[in-house]
């Protein structure tokens, strides 16, 4: 897929999946075994900023990471790296993603239902 512009919707997403993460300090850490989520921040660029987000732990060790915001350009193989202020925790290899924006986009449109237009074509039946 060549989305049309940099910034098209289509390279936007707000959740990934990772696989077993590494962590550093805590294996993982505590507030993520008792609480099943937790708040912080990730990256899976050098130089880019910090993303707010949410890890979801799995039995099996990966996290679904959920964005604040949607990010651009996220893809399979890339590493996520997660902060706690300026702690690393550690990293998982990021393995599956969500829905982009676009498809999102897409959705809701739909569950919109029939536009006025198309319902007025439609026969009563009789």
């Amino acid at each position: 897929f060549k989305a049309p512009s940099t910034d098209h919707p289509a390279l936007y997403r707000d959740l990934l999946r990772t696989n077993r993460v590494h962590w550093i300090a805590e294996e993982p850490p505590a507030e993520l075994v008792r609480e099943k989520m937790m708040e912080c921040h990730f990256r899976f660029r050098h130089q880019m900023a910090l993303v707010p987000c949410v890890l979801t732990l799995n039995q099996d060790g990966s996290v679904w990471v959920t964005l604040v915001k949607p990010a651009r350009a996220i893809t399979p193989g890339q590493f996520a790296v997660f902060y706690k202020g300026d702690e690393c925790l550690g990293s998982g290899k990021i393995l599956r993603m969500g829905p982009s924006v676009y498809t999102m986009q897409q959705g809701k449109n739909r569950e919109e239902g029939p536009k006025k237009e198309e319902i007025d074509k439609i026969e009563p039946v009789t």
